[in-house]
């Protein structure tokens, strides 16, 4: 049978029926399937049946009892529908009565492959006709497929004026490298390298545009903010000369959707895919102090744009389409160059391709945890014959966190780190936790003992569950991935099993329950703390644990070697004791495995400032592997954005010294007289995101609320469009006169300031364990105090 890949679905009413378009890339070419006359269909509880026969009089439906059932034991019905239509104006009669209507809100193309298992890759077959360009099937079969598509893969990088005109086009990728222009070719010296194509005008830019997507036929378009801003002005200046945008396959036109307010918007190209570098990074976990292309590129990269200020690269743009457009067609490029270089660093497209093929969501969705759990669990629950519950009226009770332990605050000599791999799917498989699964577990003709106790009154079936073997399979897959090196394959299985949790304990999940997710993170609590009970037994003492990993401290001076082996010994005798109690007390195999995962020859764990408590989710260490000494700080100044380049630099200097036993005194000092000085003034400048609209901040107004308000005064008395007003990042620094934006500062600097609030902090959270104290040092006296253990 053919093959191929998803690149688009989409589902409509067509003369008193349905139809289906799904579109492939396949080594033959594109591929587009046309199914007519799938039905829509819901459920509703057959004790509803005289209700809904009231409601629906006049909508066509077909009434069908499967022998389906709802979480509460109440038997359904299914209700079909010849078409979209009848199908949404049947829930509407429905709920508007207060009738429950169960799975009425998926999508019809969405189920239709859902039900087949089919994910990403597709086995089909039908009757074929060659189209122009593509192939269409109908009476068409298909089922699920491992496919490996070859994509055809266009950058694309819009620019224009800062009224939105269009002044060029960038293609890079697959079979092009080349600038659509407004202008004219005479007069312009002659190319340096970058590839040309000239228009007259901005309508004659979008229909070249037109031919070139024909030619190029790519399957996938990639950008930086490709969605949101760059299709989403194409598509708004094509309106301005009344073009509809035929940028689709088979020459279908590009259709714009506007998102929820304050969220991305929606383009969508018939058998083509738009995908966002931002959103996609994101997606597969990626963090990044600014998301713009220039930090971006120049974090993965080591290249970037020349500058990334917005003011004067769009004055660079206007000045360079108006008088040198050779240049401005190189940066367009070039913007097009490091898109399609990040994607191809970061194998972004693999990870999307291969998520599409383990869950089923589309190449270009954002999010989607809820619906990845859905695609792959609910075909399963339907064998069974369950229906879906609905989502949870309330929005869903919160359920309880990880386990945090208390820490024990100090400066340490060999710390071990023990790390419970994947804990909650572990927990998942080791207790059969699975929304059927509780359902079943639940029913009265089961005694307590034939089932697996959780937690809040839950109780699990022993062998009727899906989520377990869903899991378990996903696990075999990741060892596969991690054995052949597939890095893109593991990260995207590691995101899917963890966000198990997550789903189940989100209100905006249709099998939602307190039980399920208090069933998880409290078996967590209860593993954590037995756990560090037995360690404690071993004659070592535990001073901290988060969620899965426990910290475990070592008395005498064990060698590098010495550590690693008692870090590798505990590990292995915690994993057999809970073995042992597993298979003793709940006849359960486990599934829990505690790995040796770091040892710090040197570690703090600081107190909560201002108490002498230890802090949560916060300390630092010195690791020694290879040979090699590696600072690591979790949730302290070095790694928050919103800390100032002289607190991470005075942090990672501090640190180290004390870690390797030297007096740090008079770096101290010598830092504190620098900035006093003037000399440090580079260092000073916060960085901080603007999350709301600048009017919106009304009560509480942040300094650099402040910031930006100061600076857009500034920006307009210089004839300047105000730059803070719509969110963003602001740079300022804090004067005598209070905070003001780096471009705009006016007033002397407030040394005393960030000696008090960045210095001072970061030395108090250690000098106290070497028997120093900040103040003292910097006003020349010796202070002693006592060391915390």
């Amino acid at each position: 049978m053919p093959q191929g890949f998803l690149l688009s679905r989409h589902s409509f009413d067509q003369r008193g029926s349905t139809c289906i378009h799904y579109w492939l890339a396949t080594a033959e070419g594109p591929v587009k399937l046309v199914i007519d006359g799938e039905r829509p269909v819901f459920m509703v509880k057959v004790a509803d049946r005289t209700q809904v026969t009231e409601a629906l009089a006049g909508v066509p439906y077909d009434w069908q009892q499967l022998g389906f059932q709802t979480f509460g034991r109440e038997e359904a019905a299914m209700l079909y529908f010849p078409t979209i239509d009848a199908h949404r104006r049947a829930q509407t009669l429905l709920q508007n009565r207060g009738i429950d209507v169960l799975e009425g809100d998926f999508r019809l193309h969405d189920r239709y492959l859902m039900e087949r298992f089919a994910r990403g890759g597709l086995y089909f077959e039908g009757v074929a006709r060659a189209r122009d360009g593509y192939t269409e099937y109908r009476q068409v079969r298909l089922k699920g497929a491992e496919v490996q598509p070859d994509f055809k893969v266009v950058s694309l990088d819009v620019e224009c004026s800062g009224q939105g005109e269009l002044y060029s086009i960038g293609l890079y990728g697959d079979g092009v490298e080349e600038v659509l222009m407004v202008g004219l070719a005479e007069g312009q010296p002659q190319s340096a390298g970058t590839a040309i194509h000239w228009v007259d005008d901005e309508r004659a830019l979008l229909k070249a545009l037109e031919a070139r997507f024909k030619q190029l036929d790519p399957d996938i378009i990639i950008g930086w903010s490709v969605v949101d801003f760059d299709f989403r002005l194409l598509l708004k200046r094509a309106g301005r000369h009344g073009l509809r945008l035929k940028l689709g396959r088979g020459g279908a036109d590009a259709r714009w959707r506007d998102g929820r307010e304050g969220s991305q918007g929606f383009v969508t190209l018939p058998g083509r895919v738009v995908l966002d570098g931002i959103g996609g990074l994101k997606s597969a976990t990626y963090n990044f102090e600014s998301f713009s292309l220039e930090f971006v590129a120049q974090t993965l990269l080591g290249r970037g744009k020349d500058t990334e200020d917005v003011d004067n690269r769009l004055a660079a743009i206007e000045h360079d389409f108006r008088h040198n457009k050779l240049k401005l067609a190189a940066y367009n490029l070039e913007d097009c160059r490091l898109v399609w270089d990040i994607f191809q660093h970061t194998r972004l497209l693999d990870y999307l391709r291969l998520r599409a093929q383990l869950t089923g969501l589309e190449l270009d969705r954002s999010g989607g945890s809820v619906a990845a759990f859905t695609n792959l669990y609910l075909p399963k629950l339907h064998r069974s014959r369950y229906v879906a519950p609905n989502l949870p009226a309330d929005g869903g009770l919160a359920s309880p966190g990880g386990y945090v332990m208390a820490s024990r605050p100090g400066l340490y000599d060999n710390v071990l780190v023990l790390d419970f791999k994947s804990l909650y799917p572990s927990i998942i498989r080791t207790f059969k936790i699975d929304p059927m699964g509780l359902v079943e577990g639940l029913a009265e003709e089961l005694e307590e003992g034939d089932t697996i106790p959780g937690f809040r009154g839950a109780r699990f079936s022993r062998d009727r569950h899906f989520l377990p073997d869903i899991i378990t399979n996903l696990w075999a897959q990741r060892d596969i991935a991690k054995r052949e090196r597939d890095a893109a394959r593991s990260q995207a299985i590691k995101i899917i099993m963890n966000s198990f949790y997550g789903v189940l304990g989100s209100g905006g999940c249709r099998f939602y329950d307190t039980r399920l997710a208090s069933s998880i993170t409290l078996r967590g609590h209860e593993i954590m703390q037995q756990t560090a009970r037995w360690i404690e037994e071993q004659g070592h003492r535990v001073i901290y644990g988060d969620t899965d990993s426990i910290f475990v401290w070592l008395s005498g001076r064990p060698s590098v070697d010495e550590a690693d082996a008692i870090g590798k010994g505990l590990a292995s005798e915690i994993n057999g004791r809970w073995r042992h109690k597993l298979k003793g007390e709940l006849a359960l195999e486990c599934e829990l495995e505690l790995e040796f995962e770091t040892h710090y020859r040197r570690f703090l764990m600081p107190t909560i400032r201002g108490s002498e408590a230890g802090s949560k989710k916060r300390y630092a260490g010195l690791v020694v592997k290879g040979g090699e000494e590696k600072l690591v700080f979790k949730g302290l100044e070095t790694v928050r954005s919103d800390w100032t380049a002289l607190a991470k630099q005075f942090q990672t200097q501090l640190y180290a010294m004390v870690f390797q036993g030297e007096d740090p005194s008079d770096t101290i000092r010598e830092t504190v007289e620098k900035t006093r000085a003037g000399d440090m003034d580079e260092q000073l400048v916060y960085r901080k995101r603007l999350r709301r609209k600048l009017e919106q901040y009304v009560k509480n107004v942040p300094p650099h609320v402040r910031a930006a308000r100061l600076a857009d005064d500034m920006r307009r008395q210089q004839g300047l469009a105000p730059r803070y007003q719509n969110k963003g990042w602001i740079r300022y620094v804090i004067t005598l006169n209070g905070p003001e934006p780096v471009d705009h500062r006016q007033s002397p600097m407030d040394y005393q300031h960030y000696i008090d609030r960045q210095l001072k902090p970061v030395a108090d959270a250690i000098l106290p364990f070497i028997e120093l104290d900040f103040d003292s040092l910097v006003d020349g006296q010796l202070g002693l105090f006592g060391v915390t253990d």
